[in-house]
């Protein structure tokens, strides 16, 4: 357990914020993973939120260089195996089932195990995990909120996602208890869809600016 977090925490590191992604059409997947990687952000997070994912998680681990992809909206055990398959390198829940903690045991891939509630922090911190996704940020309570469980939950770092912008961002990185925010604003709908690269590569830039 301690290597996994260890290693989880490295990625984590890597950048201030972790793109969140949904792709819908497989083609782009590679073009907007170098995008991102060019402007600074080489963890990046595709959910498992449409027919396409595994696929697009494949791609980018054989193609991107620089890339370490990661696997969003893991929900059960099957899930798990069919992104270790695909070649992810880190799994990230929305919440967590004693499934996922039994899947998570049994892999080499670490997992970042989604929690709301000091509840469920604590049950996590006893299962091993210090380092989880604060998940949905913004609806949860926003940076206030996780501010008030750095004193109580010392120790345990969050990721915390959801509603995120890069405005807000700043607020959530400040906090002692926060390695890095993830966001889908580095990567807009409308300019995957355009192919607009340079625009993404650009607000890859200032996503990453975020740790000076």
């Amino acid at each position: 357990m301690a290597d996994k977090t260890a290693e989880l925490r490295a990625i984590l590191k890597l950048q201030p914020v972790v793109p969140v992604l949904v792709i819908d059409d497989l083609e782009a997947a590679v073009p907007l993973a170098r995008a991102l990687v060019a402007g600074g952000l080489k963890a990046i997070e595709i959910t498992l939120r449409t027919p396409v994912a595994l696929a697009a998680i494949r791609a980018v681990a054989e193609r991107v260089e620089g890339a370490v992809v990661g696997a969003g909206t893991v929900l059960t055990r099957s899930d798990y195996k069919d992104c270790e398959d695909a070649g992810a390198q880190f799994v990230v829940s929305p919440g967590t089932t004693l499934e996922l903690l039994q899947a998570a045991r049994k892999s080499k891939v670490p997992m970042l195990p989604g929690a709301a509630t000091a509840s469920e922090v604590m049950s996590l911190r006893e299962e091993g995990y210090s380092v989880m996704k604060f998940f949905p940020a913004e609806q949860a309570g926003g940076a206030a909120y996780l501010k008030s469980l750095s004193s109580p939950l010392a120790g345990t770092l969050f990721c915390p996602t959801g509603g995120i912008t890069l405005a807000k961002a700043k607020d959530y990185l400040a906090l002692p208890n926060v390695i890095c925010v993830g966001g889908s604003w580095v990567a807009p709908t409308e300019m995957v869809e355009a192919g607009d690269w340079s625009g993404i590569e650009q607000l890859a830039r200032e996503a990453s600016a975020l740790a000076d």
